[in-house]
């Protein structure tokens, strides 16, 4: 089970890295892309610290980021309304529109694949899901390693 995950996380690497290239964006600007899409489908609000926490990138290489992405048309940047220190991060609908272009086939066919399962087996595999990624999050955290 573990290598069959490994196995399906190396293709979907391998899938955005496709991506990246295809689109001459770095495989960076791919995981930033997602993490702030996923951030505004959750309703939270994405500033560029908060991006580079997600990445593990430091200031200036989150602000290099963000400077490309935003060049390319891809991010932009407004002044939060309630504190006008905070600078917020959006992606933009032509930044969504190419990749549910690109990926848009692919969540089509794992939403069919999720059809498949009863509620019962849905439920099974989101908890492991969510115990692996407690499992990633706490080896990253604490440098663990192997459980005896």
């Amino acid at each position: 089970m573990v290598h069959g995950l490994r196995e399906l996380v190396v293709q979907l690497n391998l899938f955005g890295s496709e991506f990246a290239r295809t689109h001459g964006l770095h495989t960076t600007d791919v995981r930033a892309l997602i993490a702030l899409l996923d951030a505004a489908r959750a309703g939270r609000i994405a500033t560029p610290g908060w991006l580079g926490q997600q990445l593990g990138l430091n200031s200036a290489s989150t602000t290099a980021l963000v400077d490309r992405l935003e060049k390319d048309g891809l991010v932009s940047r407004e002044r939060d309304a309630r504190d006008r220190r905070r600078v917020k991060l959006q992606v933009t609908e032509s930044a969504e529109q190419l990749g549910w272009s690109f990926f848009g086939p692919l969540i089509g066919q794992a939403v069919g694949v999720l059809d498949s399962f009863s509620p019962d087996e849905l439920a099974t595999i989101d908890e492991f899901l969510a115990r692996m990624r407690a499992v990633v999050e706490n080896v990253r955290e604490t440098g663990a390693g192997p459980v005896p």
